[in-house]
């Protein structure tokens, strides 16, 4: 359905911005805050991207989803009136952490990993793979159990092979103490929807349900996956590695003493109860688990699901006969870009498409920032060159 901008407001030049998700709308509002009249364009009926909640009596996010607080995104929200409510981690919950190492369930960590931890992203190298480096400073077990426990930040079935520097900036703010993670109350799709009334108040012309299939004149933000922006722009070099993986979803009748958190330090995986922090999620007397287990990339889907069902099996005694609904689900090229070793995110695919108006915006595309900030940074960054785009000024991102 399409909506019509504000009579009277934004009626200048315009931009397009193809694609609903959190970069889009950050683009959209970005470029309509400086005047221009903005229609985006989503192929989907509703907005949000990967940042959708599902509908009906469980509130489900596709894949886990966090704001980390000390993040670029955090302060452009908040200024815009934007955050909404949130959910801290439970503190009465972390007795409730617990860890898969050496086969056992246990309550605490490999006693280097939150020293390792600690180190800032700049002592770590670029062109040499975390494993390495963190061997070189803890040691091999505690650098394999680093590596794993950092896969709730990455979504990659093989952490330590990727670049230290990428790595460890990630490691660092996944484990941070307070804990930098927030939740949306209700799901990531109230933020997204609080995105769109925002973008709505100031003019932006929104148009569900509508597929791009050519670009439009002027200056265009493509703020798609980047799958879907090479086939838009029959650009075959948009191309940058991802993660695959398998996610499981569970509602399940409450039971005292259910963890909060399992986190696989044996291999890449993660549980978590997001009731916890937020019981709006699901109906009184169940709890929503969600599980992400990351994969190769010729992995069958049914190893995840073994591994998850592993993990369910120590954490959460009884929990087949408590399951009351389940959902299944392969994220493969959706989790964001990882960089290998010599590589930054200076080198994923340029926002600024070479001087043709076409300017690109998503979670992996050259902009900073950790998970969901990639998608705000470069959706900033985006209507940026566009606005310089539309007024005639040569542009170019760096």
């Amino acid at each position: 359905m399409g909506h019509s901008p504000t009579p009277g407001r934004n009626t200048g030049p315009g931009i397009t911005v193809v694609g609903g998700g959190l970069a889009g709308l950050t683009a959209a509002i970005t470029a309509a805050e400086a005047g221009a009249r903005v229609t985006l364009h989503e192929a989907h009926h509703t907005l949000g991207g990967r940042a959708r909640t599902a509908e009906g009596p469980y509130a489900l996010n596709d894949g886990p989803h966090a704001l980390y607080r000390r993040g670029p995104h955090w302060d452009w929200l908040r200024q815009r009136g934007l955050l909404g409510p949130l959910a801290n981690p439970p503190l009465h919950e972390a007795a409730r952490f617990r860890f898969h190492h050496g086969g056992a369930l246990r309550r605490i960590p490999p006693a280097g990993l939150f020293a390792l931890a600690r180190r800032s992203a700049e002592q770590a190298p670029v062109d040499v793979d975390f494993l390495t480096w963190a061997t070189e400073r803890a040691g091999p077990a505690t650098a394999r159990a680093a590596a794993h426990y950092v896969a709730v930040a990455l979504f990659h079935h093989d952490p330590g092979a990727l670049s230290a520097a990428f790595v460890q900036e990630r490691l660092r703010r996944a484990a941070a103490l307070p804990p930098e993670a927030r939740y949306p109350v209700g799901g990531w799709g109230r933020l997204s929807e609080r995105m769109a009334g925002h973008a709505w108040n100031l003019g932006v012309r929104i148009e569900a349900s509508s597929r791009v299939d050519t670009l439009p004149g002027g200056p265009v933000v493509v703020a798609t996956s980047l799958d879907a922006a090479r086939r838009l722009l029959k650009d075959d070099g948009l191309r940058w590695p991802s993660g695959r993986t398998v996610l499981i979803d569970l509602a399940l009748r409450t039971r005292r003493g259910d963890p909060f958190v399992v986190s696989d330090l044996d291999a890449p995986g993660w549980l978590e109860r997001f009731t916890a922090q937020d019981p709006s999620l699901a109906p009184a007397g169940e709890q929503l688990v969600q599980g992400q287990i990351p994969i190769g990339p010729d992995a069958p889907r049914a190893e995840g699901l073994a591994r998850a069902e592993h993990l369910l099996d120590l954490g959460f005694p009884g929990w087949r006969d408590r399951t009351v609904w389940r959902r299944e689900a392969l994220a493969n090229g959706r989790t964001g870009a990882v960089d290998p070793p010599g590589t930054t995110w200076r080198d994923r695919p340029r926002i600024d498409r070479g001087g043709s108006g076409v300017f690109l915006a998503g979670d992996q595309v050259a902009a900073p920032g950790v998970l969901s900030e990639v998608a705000f940074t470069s959706g900033i960054t985006a209507a940026s060159l566009a606005l310089k785009s539309l007024a005639g000024v040569p542009v170019g991102d760096s």
